[in-house]
């Protein structure tokens, strides 16, 4: 989860501040005070909720069920359409297999925002996501093509689409922290 984390803090700033890639807006913006939505409030998402905070992003978030103690931090419960409506930068960070964003989405989202994709599969249907793409001034994000969802494969090479096709959560801290996981549940069911 800290992994793709990183990888979000990475690509925001980049698109923000135009490193190696055309710039969000005609100036350098920070995370500061830009408008931050996540969609399911989970463990990786109550971890990008929290970088984006400490970087002093205003957050939204929606969720199946009202989260109080995201409330009591400063957070501010939206329900979805008006989620994707009000903020800049929108994370999903869904189970697999759950699909939200759709044509109403899609409108509800509009245009010159920028759309994360942290889930293992995609979070949304495909064509919405291609006619959304068409208006130019949208971006979509997400570690690998699995979370693009696209069978065509032409997303990838779309100038709105930063995919490098590599999982942000594949580290190997990861991969010890998981190991420990594993060794734990042997102990406990050896009791």
């Amino acid at each position: 989860d800290r992994g793709v984390v990183e990888f979000v803090l990475c690509e925001l700033v980049r698109l923000l501040h135009g490193y190696d890639r055309p710039m969000w807006k005609e100036l350098p913006e920070e995370i500061t005070g830009l408008k931050v939505g996540i969609v399911g409030i989970g463990v990786s998402g109550g971890m990008i909720a929290d970088a984006m905070q400490f970087m002093g992003a205003e957050v939204s978030y929606y969720s199946r069920t009202r989260k109080p103690e995201r409330e009591n931090q400063g957070m501010t419960y939206r329900p979805l359409n008006e989620l994707l409506a009000y903020c800049d930068v929108v994370f999903t960070c869904l189970n697999k297999n759950v699909i939200l964003l759709g044509e109403e989405q899609f409108a509800a989202l509009g245009s010159h925002k920028i759309l994360f994709n942290t889930s293992i599969g995609p979070s949304h249907e495909i064509e919405p996501l291609k006619k959304w793409l068409e208006k130019g001034d949208n971006y979509f994000i997400c570690d690998t093509a699995g979370a693009l969802g696209d069978p065509s494969g032409e997303l990838l090479s779309s100038p709105q689409v930063i995919c490098p096709n590599a999982s942000a959560g594949r580290t190997r801290q990861a991969f010890i922290l998981l190991s420990e996981k594993v060794l734990a549940n042997l102990e406990t069911a050896a009791g």
